[in-house]
């Protein structure tokens, strides 16, 4: 396999590609501390790559406290946009292709369909108009990149909802869960797998790809498959998204059609209970 840099190394789905990367024995690939791959820092991202020659860049890094970015604009946009943008100007100079990870929160989701990467992208929260916006310069600045958007990431590795909701569950008796905010889970080793079969395939079908786990759920119900598969002794109750505001509003529904990427290719994903059972085995261990 080409030689490969992930900027964001330290990250939940970086430390996932790490893992993957050794599974499936990949030794050609760098995960550059963040001091030394600061995506704010244009000219640091250009000697780096211009230092280390890869043929694929993963960009991992990302502003990603939906709530925060509502009063953190700025940093959000500086993040997600500008580090985007700096970091497709440097792929271009040093002649490697981009993999940009992006996010089901481009999509106001306010209808029951599955989203297609060519539907119109209408977010409806901060953080998902930097995304938006980053994506937008990723594909202006660079012909050559894969932008992968996904969804609800998880797994046994930095913060995320699963972990939260394990740690909780056994603190307490009784928890409230959101019930009307539908979407996909993603395991982010499934992810990361994904990642490497495209690198693999020496694909030059370029753009926006759609990548979650198969299959349709509520906060709620991941949240009581969470308990069920980890045996967790705790009540959980259905609530509206009324019941627990938040600063940024979220998709009401974002479920993606994973059609391209499946039929592009090749690439066998799995359901997201299954995956789930595989996180918690993982943790369990830990």
């Amino acid at each position: 396999m080409s030689k490969l840099l992930v900027i964001g190394a330290g990250g939940q789905l970086g430390q996932c590609l790490k893992v993957v990367a050794e599974r499936r024995g990949i030794t050609e690939i760098i995960f550059p501390a963040e001091q030394d791959a600061n995506i704010l820092d244009e000219s640091g991202l250009n000697e780096l790559l211009a230092k280390e020659k890869p043929a694929y860049v993963i960009n991992c890094a990302a502003y990603t406290a939906v709530d925060k970015a509502e009063d953190e604009v700025d940093l959000a946009k500086a993040v997600n946009e500008t580090g985007a943008a700096n970091l497709a100007s440097a792929c271009l100079a040093n002649d490697a292709t981009l993999i940009h990870i992006s996010t089901d929160f481009v999509f106001e989701g306010n209808e029951v369909k599955l989203l297609k990467e060519d539907d119109k992208a209408n977010p409806i929260n901060i953080y998902g108009v930097t995304k938006l916006d980053g994506e937008k310069a990723v594909a202006s600045i660079l012909p050559a990149h894969f932008i992968i958007r996904t969804s609800w990431l998880y797994s046994e590795y930095a913060n995320n909802f699963v972990k939260t909701m394990l740690k909780l569950g056994a603190e307490r008796d009784e928890l409230n869960i959101i019930a009307d905010q539908v979407g996909t889970p993603t395991y982010a080793i499934d992810l990361a797998n994904a990642i490497f079969d495209i690198i693999a395939s020496s694909s030059g079908a370029y753009g926006i790809y759609h990548y979650s786990n198969e299959g349709v759920t509520s906060w709620f119900d991941f949240a009581k498959a969470i308990f069920d598969i980890s045996e967790t002794r705790v009540k959980a109750n259905p609530i509206p998204g009324s019941a627990y505001p938040t600063k940024a509003t979220r998709p009401a529904f974002s479920v993606m059609d994973k059609s391209k990427i499946k039929r592009t290719f090749n690439i066998e994903i799995p359901y997201w209970r299954n995956s789930l059972v595989e996180c918690i085995k993982q943790i369990k261990m830990q």
